[in-house]
């Protein structure tokens, strides 16, 4: 498979929406929530290092509680990663809660969040791992992202990548920063949002 064949991260057009940042993507689907829930959710400040300490003890137990429906068996890490909680469910035979390409990680990521906004009343920015699925593609991507901007600083020629989550670009975009005389940014809407990494 090429690198080009490869998904990436990070939102970082000329405006590197990061993984700090929520995307549009995520925006929508907050709204959406909201509407079915009644809520409004709120985040106006930056939360406490308490305040996401307790989006990773909710969100811990809805996903005990789902795992204890699904009869499946995981140890739940919970960790804070700069201004978002993180959880992990660590375990073997998870393959089933990450799917194809991390599509089911990515919607239990969403419905843990919904969980986490209905209990807290705002919105949550929680990051899922499951059986070190993320931790794993960080990895993967980060090597894609170097890789690329080697490439695209050596030859002049521009290259864009596979569509990627929003999650997946900002893992590229970082890598590709770290590289001279290049600098990416994304393109397209989601689902096809893609890094396009670019000489200087």
């Amino acid at each position: 498979m090429s690198s080009t064949d490869l998904a990436s991260e990070p939102e970082q057009d000329s405006t590197q929406a990061a993984e700090d940042g929520p995307d549009a993507a995520s925006l929508e689907a907050n709204a959406a929530e909201s509407a079915q829930t009644g809520t409004e959710p709120r985040r106006s400040a930056k939360a406490s290092p308490a305040d996401l300490v307790r989006e990773g003890d909710v969100a811990a137990d809805y996903l005990e509680s789902l795992l204890d429906i699904l009869d499946l068996d995981g140890d739940l890490d919970m960790d804070v990663e700069g201004e978002r909680a993180v959880v992990a469910i660590v375990g073997k035979g998870l393959g089933a809660l990450v799917g194809d390409k991390g599509e089911t990680l990515e919607a239990l990521q969403e419905l843990t969040r919904l969980a986490v906004q209905r209990e807290m009343g705002v919105r949550s920015r929680l990051m899922l791992d499951i059986g070190g699925f993320r931790a794993r593609r960080r990895a993967e991507l980060a090597t894609l992202g170097t890789a690329v901007a080697e490439r695209v600083a050596s030859s002049g020629e521009s290259e864009r990548l596979a569509a990627m989550t929003p999650f997946e670009r900002k893992v590229v975009h970082d890598a590709v920063a770290q590289v001279a005389g290049v600098r990416s940014e994304s393109e397209g809407e989601e689902p096809q949002r893609r890094v396009v990494v670019l000489p200087d």
